[in-house]
Parts: structure tokens; sequence; C-alpha cells
């Protein structure tokens, strides 16, 4: 997500005019109610909107996703070559409308060493990787996005999985292989958008996530642990997508609420995790939800408090883009999670 503002207007110098005034009589309890109504759902969409910097992003051509059959273990070596070959014609065709960054961003996933199991270079586009043997994999970490995350984004989002999964080489004991799955499997909301603080979108992404994580059941061993590491408005995704998904862990960080006031809400079986560093601007948005005409703005409880019931673990003085940056305590605690190694997490 973009980075808080740091301008800051300048204050008036008191003149005569700021000389203090009588107050004003106090409103009724029944207009302070009223105010907080609508004034709640307001502060909740400029905590959430004013820091943030984004850009419309544009609808660039590209050619339909490649006709896959039915996905096997031992299918994935040829459903790699056939996207990443979706996504080289889909670079041929961003340079040819003139978008050059969106062409080495297609070029970049057509890579020999890319391992794409979805891929959809059309608009803001869609995109599902693998780093790792997910075929004979034990541990399986799925990473959700937050917004303003699309193909014109992806290097991010893609050195954010690359981190988390070298960092599971270097913890997993002998004998454990591991494989992240970067999930780019919803058209995330953007920055600077009134869409970023309801749950609509969450809403429309829940289903493609609840089948990722059936396929990948089919894909992997049956004895993969799967767990869920979502991020901002992703955390929003994967509680929607919750109730009665098979994973073991569900991590949220940097997460602005889950729409659930507590983890008995998300109806899951998951151990569910929650994070948030000292340098997070996430803190500062308001934990309310509210219906306003026809949609509900805001995601309730703070998922980092006491009453939600999550384990609460330590992501020290990440930022809200920090989670996933190498050597920080807060991807070593997410790794221990996806490893299952709940008792070295350390505590926030």
């Amino acid at each position: 997500m973009g980075q808080p503002r740091t301008d800051v207007p300048h204050l008036p110098v008191p003149g005569p005019a700021d000389a203090p005034q009588p107050p004003a009589p106090a409103p009724h309890p029944t207009a302070r109610r009223a105010r907080r109504r609508v004034l709640l759902p307001l502060l909740l969409t400029a905590g959430l909107v004013v820091p943030l910097a984004g850009a419309a992003r544009p609808e660039i051509p590209a050619p339909a996703p490649a006709a896959l059959s039915r996905l096997t273990p031992a299918a994935l070596p040829s459903a790699y070559e056939a996207n990443r070959a979706d996504a080289a014609e889909a670079g041929r065709m961003a340079a040819a409308h003139g978008d050059a960054h969106r062409a080495r961003a297609d070029r970049a996933l057509a890579a020999r060493s890319r391992r794409l199991l979805s891929f959809d270079g059309r608009g803001p586009g869609l995109a599902t990787e693998v780093l790792g043997d997910l075929a004979h994999a034990d541990r399986v970490a799925v990473l959700v996005p937050g917004s303003d995350t699309s193909l014109d984004t992806y290097a991010r989002f893609h050195r954010a999985a690359a981190a988390l999964y070298g960092d599971l080489g270097h913890r997993a004991p002998a004998g454990i292989r591991v494989a992240v799955v970067a999930w780019l499997g919803y058209r995330t909301p953007e920055t600077v958008s009134t869409a970023v603080a309801t749950p609509a979108r969450a809403e429309q992404a829940a289903p493609g996530l609840r089948a990722l994580v059936r396929q990948l059941h089919i894909l992997a061993p049956a004895r993969a642990r799967v767990s869920l590491l979502c991020h901002s408005y992703g955390s929003v995704v994967c509680a929607r997508a919750a109730a009665g998904l098979d994973v073991d862990d569900i991590a949220l960080v940097g997460s602005p609420g889950t729409g659930a006031d507590t983890v008995a809400g998300l109806h899951t079986y998951a151990r569910v995790w929650a994070a948030r560093g000292s340098g997070d601007w996430v803190a500062h948005v308001p934990h309310v939800r509210a219906d306003l005409l026809f949609t509900t703005v805001g995601f309730g409880p703070d998922p980092v408090s006491r009453a939600f019931g999550a384990r609460v673990f330590d992501a020290a003085g990440a930022d809200h883009s920090g989670y996933f940056r190498p050597g920080s305590v807060a991807l070593a605690n997410l790794a221990r999670i996806t490893l299952g190694r709940a008792p070295e997490v350390s505590r926030g």
C-alpha cells in the first residue's frame, strides 16, 4: 500500500480574533449519537485513504488466460509453461500498446525460472505464482496481498514472497520442503478509493481464495500444512474466506480489521495470529464498522486487541510495508508460523 503523507499544514499565528470565547452549549445526547453515526465512517475512510497515494490502473490489452485441463501434480510443469507463454504474449501486446512498464512486468513473469499457477494479463492483471516445489512441499504459505497490488506493482509483491521463501528455507528442519504461493487472485482496491474502506472486494475475492486452497490440497502432498499470511486489506479477504477453510494457520499483519468482532466470528478451526509493527500507520485507523447507505464501511475491532482473541506476535518496528523485510522480526515469526513451530513465535 502507499506511504503516509508527511506534509503538515502551517498553523495560523493566534491573533485577537483567536481569543478564548465562551463555551458553546453542549449538544443533546441524541444529537451526539447521530453525529457519531455519520462521522465514524468518514473518519475510517479518511484514516485508510488520506495517508495513501496511488494511481488509477490503465486497461491493458492481453490474451485470454491459457486454457488448462484439470491440474494435477504431474501436470504442473506444463501449466507453468502455458502460463509463461501467456505472460510473454501479454508482454508483446503491452509493448505494442505503448505501455513499457507493463511489458517489463509481463516479461519478468514469462522468464523460465517462474512458476505461474495462473496468469491473466488483462486490465490490472491477476497471477498466482509458486516459489518452490509445490508437488513435494510439506509446508505451504499463501500470501494474500493488500490494496494497490496489480501486475504493475507485482515486483514488490514477488520480493515479499521471495523473502519469505528464503527465510523458510533457512529455518526448515532437514527433510522438510517448503513452498510459497503468491496469490494475486483478486482485483485489489486502489489505495485512493472508497472501495478500500468497504468489504465488497473481499467478498468478491473470497470464493477464489477458497478455490485456491482446495487446489493446493490436490497439488501438494496430503501431509502438507497450509498457512494463510494476509497483509492489510488482504486480511479482510482471508476473514471472508476463513469459514470452514482447510488451513492450519491464518496470520493477519497490518490489518485494518476483519469485519468480525472476535476470532470466533471467523468460524475457523485454524489458529489465528495477528501482528502490527510499531511503525505501521494502520494503528491510527479507527476500528469501527457502520452501515452507510447500501454498504458497510469499516472493519470493526482491532485484530491485535485482547478482546479480538488472536495470538498476537511480535513485529517489532515494522512499518506498513515492512512485514516481509529480510532479517526482520516479523518475517522470522511468519516463517515460524508457516513451519508449525508455534512455541518459537515471539509474542507481541
